[in-house]
This record gives structure tokens, sequence and C-alpha cells, in this order.
């Protein structure tokens, strides 16, 4: 299945999330001190001592940020104080909510890239989201043939040239989005599945290597916000 969004609205006030739905947001990590500094205090200690680690400042700043967008936005899903949100991770390093520190059943996933960050919430499934800022790739043809499936790389290298580079981002969110909604990272080979990537065709995850299943058990979906491609996935 899929879908595009081509509209984005404001929040409401009170935040409900009915099954069968995914909610996408989007916030921009370039925030005020004062707000950066409120946001900071919701983390947890794990939080800040990882925030601490980062060599420049707009980079701890852009962490704490994401970290406080997160713990606010799922605080307010679950009615539940967001310094009180407690973390797990996958063996790969998705991370989940502690069911002892929510009481009730919520599944999430987030993705950065420059000063954007997109989060991708689910009380069905999983689910899996990316981001990437479109900017000119010099090597975009190694990294195709090193990573994409042989017919990705054959259909990305057949495209007209003004197609190629939409197309290349097209494909690796699409594949960022299916790994991480797996929480299996790049323990999944990336040329081992199939995604679509032509511009302006649907958005959809074509075959996966040995489990033919797989496809009709994801429901994916693209979109731009402003210069930056992002696709997210749930199953």
């Amino acid at each position: 299945m899929t879908a595009i969004i081509q509209e984005w609205h404001l929040p409401p006030a009170a935040l409900t999330l009915p099954r069968q739905t995914v909610h996408v947001w989007y916030v921009s990590l370039e925030q005020p001190a004062p707000l950066t500094h409120q946001l900071e205090q919701l983390l947890s200690s794990d939080e800040r001592e990882r925030a601490a680690r980062f060599h420049f400042e707009h980079d701890r700043r852009r962490f704490i940020v994401g970290h406080g967008a997160l713990r606010t936005l799922l605080g307010r899903y679950l009615q539940v104080e967001p310094t009180r949100l407690e973390f797990c991770y996958g063996a790969y390093g998705k991370p989940y909510l502690a069911e002892e520190s929510t009481g009730g059943a919520l599944r999430f996933n987030l993705a950065h890239s420059h000063e954007l960050a997109v989060y991708a919430f689910t009380r069905e499934g999983e689910v899996g989201i990316d981001i990437e800022h479109i900017h000119p790739l010099a090597d975009l043809d190694h990294i195709a043939a090193r990573f994409f499936s042989k017919a990705e790389s054959t259909i990305l290298l057949g495209l007209p040239e003004d197609q190629r580079l939409m197309a290349f981002f097209n494909c690796w969110t699409r594949k960022e989005a299916y790994i991480k909604a797996r929480g299996e990272g790049l323990s999944h080979p990336l040329d081992q599945f199939q995604v679509s990537l032509i511009p302006g065709e649907p958005t959809q995850l074509l075959k996966v290597e040995g489990s033919p299943e797989e496809v009709s058990r994801w429901f994916m979906t693209a979109f731009v916000p402003s210069s930056w491609l992002c696709s997210h996935l749930n199953g």
C-alpha cells in the first residue's frame, strides 16, 4: 500500500492516536536557548551525558531539542510526564518505550537530518522513518552500486540526469525506513530488497529476497518537507 502526505496540519490541543493510524511530525532542531534549556530538563541523566559528549555546540543543542521533543510528544499521547518515560533498545539499537513507564502501548521512530527531525507514532505494528537533506552527490553511482540492489542500480542509471538525484534519495530513505521499521539496522543488507525509486511513481516496497510475503505486510508513505525527503513505513 502507498500514500503521500501532501498537506501538513497544526496539532490539536489534545492528542489522540486511533488504531490503524500513523502520525508523522516534523520539528525544527534550531530553537532559542530558553526553549532548549526547558527541553534539556526533560532528559534522563543518560541522555544528558550523551548530549555532553558532542564536540560541537550546535550538535549538542540539536540532540537536546530532538530528544526533548520526542519526550514531549510521547508524554502528550500517553498523558504521562515526559520525565517519567523510560526507553529500552532492541538488539540493533531501535528505541522502544519501557512498558512499566507508560501504561499504554505506543510504537515510535525518529530520524534527523541537518536542522530537521521527524517522528512517527502508531499503536499497532512497527514503524520506521528516515529523512535526508537533498544535496548533490559526486559519487552517487558508486554509492548506488555498493548499497542498492542490482535492479535498483540499473533503474537509477537508466534515468535522465535530471531525475537521478531525487531517485537516489527516494531509494535511500525508503530503504532506511524499512530496516528501521524491522529494527535490524544495517544487519539487513540493503541490496537484499527492492523499493520503488522513480520520481512520480507510487512509493512501494517491491521485493524482499527470500521473503515474498513481506511486501504485503508494510504500508509505505513518502513526503517532502521543504528541501528534505522523508519516507516512513508501518507494518
